[in-house]
């Protein structure tokens, strides 16, 4: 068991990559706990019927949707490199995301697009989604997400560039504070020949924006 108590089975270990379907019974109790005290701070009645159990399931339904910390990216990917001799844009788009915000614990999600130019080594494609989710499961800031990614990529593989550029909407804005439902948040991040060349930058743009399927 690790620190995050998230109750990973050993399956695919080496891979980097474990599906969630068992919880550390330790970590359901003590958040189940605090989530009893909270549901009486709002006003609520704990012990109705239909509360009973919510404190037990909130406590796994979070364990599941932080379970990234439990996964370790840079091992996904490495697990799959390949010695390839191809020098144009891989480009993975639309990958979709869902993450917790960090400053209200409310969700926020929508869709990466991720591309990087090799250098004699490719991945494997479901690689890539399964990094973005790897750092999506945890408390995150979307900044923070569109960086995270990139750099491990870039870390991993040494490509010429990697672009990352993720799409989200965040419901700390359409439910709380501002509640603008219509608005997106983008971020992108770059490194290699998509900073230092325009075309390839707008190559990127281009491919993430057209409706190819």
């Amino acid at each position: 068991m690790n620190d995050h108590g998230h109750g990973l089975g050993a399956e695919n270990a080496a891979e980097g990559y474990q599906r969630i379907d068992q919880f550390d019974q330790a970590s359901v109790e003590r958040i189940s706990a605090h989530y009893g005290d909270i549901l009486s701070a709002i006003g609520e009645d704990p012990e109705r019927e239909g509360l009973k159990k919510t404190p037990e399931r909130v406590a796994k339904a979070l364990q599941y949707l932080t379970h990234g910390y439990d996964l370790d990216p840079a091992a996904i990917l490495q697990g799959a490199l390949f010695r390839e001799d191809y020098s144009q844009m891989v480009l993975v788009k639309d990958i979709e995301v869902y993450s917790l915000c960090e400053h209200h614990l409310l969700p926020f999600f929508g869709k990466a697009h991720v591309a990087y130019v090799p250098n004699g080594r490719i991945v494997g494609l479901s690689k890539v989604p399964r990094v973005v989710d790897a750092f999506a499961r945890r408390l995150q800031v979307q900044e923070r997400l569109t960086n995270e990614i990139r750099d491990c990529i870039h870390a991993a593989l040494e490509p010429l560039g990697v672009a990352v550029v993720i799409e989200a909407s965040h419901l700390c804005m359409q439910m709380r504070g501002i509640q603008k439902q219509n608005s997106v948040t983008t971020t992108s991040a770059f490194t290699g020949i998509f900073l230092d060349d325009p075309r390839t930058r707008e190559e990127f743009i281009k491919l993430i924006s057209a409706k190819l399927h």
